[in-house]
């Protein structure tokens, strides 16, 4: 394996700097003013920061890492073996996949390996159909593009970037993709790092030989053996000057979130892989222009998941507001706009991301 050395010097992210969304530096104000807060969903600086560069990649390896054989690794390589950008963790790719569909998936790898990508994939079978097509249409040889990398997870390393004295992992099932690599960054570092690592079982856990090469700093707990563990049990000796990552399902990550909001100079930096939930949402008709077909979407649903039972072939993929897939223009009615990544101007021009933005009541007619 061809390495990139690890610079002197790390920028505290990918873009240089941990620029907060709207939303958190409202939850900061009402939390608490010591608290510093980061999060997947609507970072500010993707609306120009994203780097949508394509690039002609080949499936090199196909590795299956969980016991289940529900999670499937592929290594990914340019086919003349060039050397491939550069990442830092908490990065993903989107990956164009053969159906059309575009789904992200985070770099699981080493960053320091130049010349090739690494991202894992948990098959749910009855998911909107990304992760079985990986699973079942990927073999080794198979080419495939993609674009990126980009990162919407940045990892800001203490003395680089983060006032935080020591480093917190919570990873839930296949959440570990973005956080092998900043555990295993803390490490070549010499940074004070600690893991909690959660699954149903340790056959569904993948990546359990790498993990078992941090020794005594990682705790594995699993449903079936010590039961669904509470916010406290996530953050074991965790106090001020540590900033906790975290990555997981919707009901984890909330309940960290409300625990760490009460500790004063915890840092909480958290990615999801499921949509938002819908807060004070209310019930709204959309019109389709193409054909005057009228949907109602209800309070508690996003505008996509209502088009998609009408219009199954429309593109989508984060479901959370910042790739920018499911866009649409506004003809008629006024959005109410959940999302930081669109401009201004995108905003006068009626766009609109169905995934997260809705309506805050009567009807919007959209170009469909």
């Amino acid at each position: 394996m061809t390495v990139r050395p690890i610079p002197e010097q790390l920028p505290a992210d990918l873009f240089g700097k941990r620029a907060q969304d709207r939303a958190v530096r409202v939850l900061d104000a009402v939390a608490s003013a010591r608290l510093r807060w980061t999060t997947l969903v609507n970072r500010r600086d993707l609306s120009t920061r994203i780097d949508d560069r394509r690039l002609a990649l080949v499936v090199t390896e196909r590795r299956i890492e969980a016991h289940d054989q529900d999670v499937v690794s592929l290594r990914l390589e340019a086919a003349d073996g060039r050397v491939l950008p550069p990442w830092r963790p908490g990065a993903h790719l989107d990956l164009e996949l053969p159906s059309g569909r575009l789904r992200q998936y985070s770099l699981c790898g080493d960053p320091a390996d130049i010349r090739a990508y690494r991202v894992a994939v948990r098959r749910i079978p009855d998911g909107g159909g990304g992760s079985v097509e990986v699973h079942d249409g990927l073999p080794i040889g198979a080419p495939l593009t993609v674009r990126g990398p980009r990162n919407a997870f940045p990892f800001a390393v203490p003395g680089h970037g983060s006032p935080a004295a020591r480093l917190h992992f919570i990873a839930g099932g296949i959440g570990i993709t973005p956080i092998l690599p900043m555990a295993r960054l803390a490490q070549r570092l010499g940074i004070d790092w600690s893991m909690v690592y959660t699954g149903r079982n340790r056959e569904t856990i993948p990546f359990l030989d790498e993990i078992a090469g941090f020794g005594d700093r990682v705790t594995i707990r699993t449903d079936d053996e010590h039961g669904l563990p509470d916010a406290a049990a996530l953050l074991p000796g965790v106090a001020a000057d540590t900033a906790v990552y975290c990555c997981g399902p919707v009901p984890m990550t909330s309940a960290v979130a409300a625990v760490v909001r009460e500790m004063p100079g915890v840092e909480l930096h958290s990615e999801r892989f499921s949509p938002p939930p819908i807060v004070n949402g209310v019930p709204f008709e959309i019109e389709f222009a193409s054909t005057g077909e009228v949907i109602e979407v209800a309070a508690d649903r996003s505008a996509l998941d209502t088009i998609l039972q009408s219009r199954p072939d429309r593109p989508y993929s984060c479901r959370q507001g910042f790739c920018r897939t499911c866009k649409v223009r506004v003809l008629t009615g006024e959005p109410e706009h959940r999302e930081t990544v669109l401009t201004a101007a995108e905003h006068e021009a009626g766009e609109m991301l169905v995934c997260v933005s809705r309506s805050p009541g009567g009807r919007l007619v959209l170009d469909l």
